[in-house]
């Protein structure tokens, strides 16, 4: 980087150090190419200079890089066998800021066939005067690129300056986004780590930006699809995202859209920017963090019956912003137990953000609904209209998991949802709870993960948790399952066998090839089963008392909190 006396002697000689890339025509004002002529390629007079290269072999190519203005005495092109009109498109395909070529003893007169080329590819062809030192020249523009880029992060240290300022005076996201976007003349958007827009600053609006193909149909941000750190081009726009950092978390993208290129002035703003944002965002993570733990243990209190004023749940809730003094429903969404390792610190920010896209999918549909989040789940409690049906219940349900989900919505964990009955009032809503998580496990067990179950289409087990008398539960499943009640290795080995034979109607051939047994093996299990259970291969009404022990068996163990097979 140049220093403060590089910059006051670069100022002294005239030679341009405001902020900001150096491009080609900057580079024709400096004092060593007075004179300069502009063969070709006058379109590219734009292109950033950022380096000097000096052409002394024939295949240079291999040694030339982005932005860098290519100097020669034509020594090396005094070779017949090059194609010349290939180089200049090479050098134009690396984006290379332009050639200029001394005049004298080995070039006196450039090809117009290769100035067409340059012409057509943009790529500016420089003459340059006679006497001239390329020493000099490098030093000029050297100089002159290195006090540029001091400028630059003078200023980018100045604009951070301005958004810790905002942040540490109480200043918000809005804010930051709008400093940020008056300063690289651009739009800036901030992002989830799930592609859900939550700021938005700028020339363009959000419905605007959301029709990039950089985005998703339900207006995410391709989070992981977008290089960090990279300009891309779309649609006529240019765009940069970088990292949003809080600690060891990535807490989201901070991307910059503008109609022009970006100099590099303006992508370090962008980069140092993003330390601001985090600065918000942490902050703003923090005070959610407490705020949804302080109404996760409020909603949790209620729906576990500890508090049951309805007087004091209702100012309580409308304090929050919830409306309870209606008809409700319950829906729990749970994240599938799918063994997949999740690291401690990641998981955290998954939960965060699951909870985060249910509270805006279900907002749209209902403003005044309680959502909370705990651990692994989500806990809904929304309106219904009057007399609602269950199929209608189940569709806003299912539009809501179909936003959460979106494009990575909801994290790259699974979930599954249940849907409880209508709840009268507040004193019916503990039952509603216990209702949804049922169908959770259930709708889980029998339709997989992701699974979206009402507690309504359970069949047998809706009828099952309504037996409030527990102990009658457990004697019925001891004596009608025997010692196949125990929770031992071969009881539970046995307990398999039963299930899917009675899976398959008793078909022992179908059961013997999905369980990998010899039909004799499995007609000796199923011989030993009968010697516990009676005939149940012959006997209906045993058959059927035993589809509901197995069942009920299920049911308790997933009351007491366990996931067991049925």
């Amino acid at each position: 980087m140049a220093n403060a006396d590089n910059h006051e002697s670069l100022a002294r000689q005239n030679l341009p150090v405001s902020g900001g890339d150096v491009t080609v025509r900057d580079v024709l004002d400096l004092p060593s190419l007075t004179g300069t002529r502009v063969l070709a390629g006058a379109d590219g007079l734009e292109r950033i200079v950022s380096r000097v290269n000096v052409m002394e072999v024939p295949d240079i190519l291999p040694w030339v890089r982005a932005q860098e203005l290519v100097i020669t005495t034509g020594y090396p092109l005094q070779d017949q066998q090059i194609d010349l009109c290939d180089l200049v498109r090479q050098f134009a395909d690396r984006e290379l800021a332009g050639v200029g070529v001394k005049p004298g003893r080995y070039l006196h007169e450039i090809p117009g066939e290769v100035l067409t080329a340059a012409d057509s590819a943009g790529l500016p062809i420089l003459l340059l005067p006679h006497g001239v030192g390329f020493d000099e020249i490098i030093h000029e523009v050297l100089g002159t690129v290195l006090a540029r880029r001091e400028q630059d992060l003078q200023q980018a240290e100045q604009i951070l300056h301005e958004l810790v300022t905002i942040v540490v005076t109480g200043g918000e996201l809005d804010e930051v986004c709008s400093r940020i976007a008056s300063h690289v003349e651009g739009t800036v958007a901030v992002t989830t780590m799930d592609g859900r827009v939550i700021e938005v600053a700028g020339q363009l609006p959000l419905a605007e930006l959301q029709e990039l193909a950089c985005f998703d149909v339900a207006g995410r941000f391709h989070v992981e699809q977008t290089r960090v750190g990279e300009v891309q081009k779309a649609n006529g726009l240019y765009s940069l995202a970088v990292r949003i950092r809080g600690g060891a978390r990535d807490l989201g993208r901070l991307v910059l859209f503008t109609d022009h290129s970006m100099s590099h002035s303006q992508q370090h703003v962008v980069d140092q920017a993003s330390a601001a944002a985090a600065l918000v965002l942490t902050k703003m993570h923090a005070i959610s963090a407490v705020e949804s733990k302080y109404k996760a243990d409020f909603v949790h209190d209620v729906l576990r019956g500890r508090i049951v004023a309805a007087d004091r749940i209702l100012s309580h809730a409308t304090s929050l912003g919830w409306d309870l003094d209606r008809e409700l429903v319950v829906v729990v969404a749970e994240y599938d137990d799918t063994g997949e390792p999740v690291e401690t610190m990641e998981k955290q920010s998954l939960q965060e953000r699951f909870a985060r896209a249910w509270t805006s999918a279900v907002a749209q549909d209902d403003a005044e609904a309680v959502v909370v989040g705990a651990g692994d789940e989500v806990t809904v409690i929304a309106g219904v209209a009057a007399e609602e049906s269950v199929e209608r219940t189940i569709a806003r349900v299912e539009r809501w998991v179909g936003d959460v989900h979106g494009v990575g919505g909801g994290g790259r964990l699974t979930f599954s949802t249940g849907i409880s009955r209508i709840a009268a009032d507040l004193h019916a809503l503990p039952a509603a709870y216990q209702e949804a998580r049922k169908a959770v496990e259930v709708g889980r067990r029998l339709y997989g993960e992701q699974a979206i179950s009402h507690f309504d289409a359970l069949g047998v087990f809706r009828l099952l948790s309504l037996i409030d008398d527990e102990e009658e539960v457990r004697a019925f499943i001891s004596d009608t399952l025997g010692v196949l009640a125990d929770r031992s290795a071969s009881s539970a080995d046995l307990r398999e066998t039963l299930r899917v034979l009675l899976d398959k109607n008793l078909n022992v051939a179908e059961t013997a090839r999905e369980m990998h047994f010899h039909y004799n093996s499995l007609r000796y299990r199923i011989s030993k089963l009968e010697r516990i259970l009676g005939p149940f291969m012959t006997d209906a009404r045993r058959r059927l008392a035993i589809h509901l022990a197995l069942q009920a068996m299920y049911l308790t163990d997933l009351t007491a909190g366990k996931r067991t097979r049925l």
